[in-house]
């Protein structure tokens, strides 16, 4: 029976406790019955908490399908940098990613997208080379326009990924991500749901129609800031109040976000297809 069938049946149910508890309180009243003997109170038993349901499952691979055992995820690394070397080629590994406790980063990261706050020491890839290019448009403070070309290989990399293979992986080696993500502080959550989750939200960044203005974050203290750049938020409080994946993909420019966008689209329809809801 699948889940939508099981929620109908439930719907269906409730409704008809509720109409008979609706007539029971309606109908005429009669005579009173004797009352009974005395019996020993019912003991009603506490309710069990429910855990959220899950919205999208992983399912198993098939046996044929499935590898040797996955490694525990403490000593998860070696395994998982040599399935992202033959997945990405050695090269773009170490250009873009950092592989040491992979999935623990992976599962904050995207934990910290949907948040205020993703700290960049817990990100599984290599920062951009260069500065966060700003200039001045008049009296406001906005990004170059040379900014997004700090991106262009990192996005050209990511739009040529194999999504297919690339969710494959993932659904194969699941179990580490969901231990870690149990490990974060979630034992009664699903990992998967709050990727899509995450995912939805990055797809739903809204495109600026111009250059955001930006301003430097106040720091008060006696030691000055050796690194300013480091240090911009937007000045419209609408934009900076956005959650930190967001507020990412505004910083890459408006073509870059629409690319990014648009390979997050491919992986979701893959992740879902995958993982069909119940």
């Amino acid at each position: 029976m699948n889940k939508a069938t099981t929620l109908i049946i439930a719907a269906v149910l409730l409704l008809a406790v509720a109409a008979a508890v609706l007539w029971y309180q309606r109908r005429p009243s009669e005579p009173p019955p004797a009352p009974p003997a005395a019996a020993a109170p019912e003991v009603v038993p506490a309710p069990t908490p429910t855990e959220p349901a899950i919205k999208h499952p992983i399912e198993p691979l098939a046996q044929e399908e499935a590898q040797k055992p996955l490694p525990p995820l403490e000593q998860s690394d070696p395994a998982v940098r040599n399935a992202l070397v033959d997945w990405l080629g050695r090269q773009a590994v170490l250009n873009f990613l950092q592989t040491d406790d992979f999935v623990r980063h992976v599962v904050a990261t995207v934990d910290n997208l949907g948040r205020e706050h993703a700290s960049p020491r817990l990100w599984p890839v290599s920062p951009m080379p260069g500065r966060y290019g700003v200039q001045q448009a008049g009296e406001a403070t906005v990004v170059t326009a040379g900014n997004a070309e700090r991106y262009a290989a990192f996005i050209t990399f990511v739009e040529q990924l194999d999504t297919k293979r690339g969710v494959s992986l993932y659904v194969r080696n699941y179990p580490l991500f969901q231990r870690a993500y149990e490990e974060l502080g979630y034992p009664k959550r699903y990992f998967n749901d709050r990727l899509v989750e995450v995912i939805d939200l990055l797809i739903a960044t809204p495109v600026p129609a111009r250059p955001p203005t930006l301003r430097i974050t106040e720091v008060k203290g006696p030691i000055p800031a050796t690194q300013p750049w480091l240090r911009y938020e937007f000045a419209d409080p609408e934009l900076q109040a956005l959650p930190a994946g967001q507020k990412m993909l505004i910083r890459m420019g408006p073509e870059n976000q629409r690319r990014l966008q648009g390979k997050l689209a491919q992986v979701r329809k893959q992740l879902t297809a995958a993982a069909p809801a119940r």
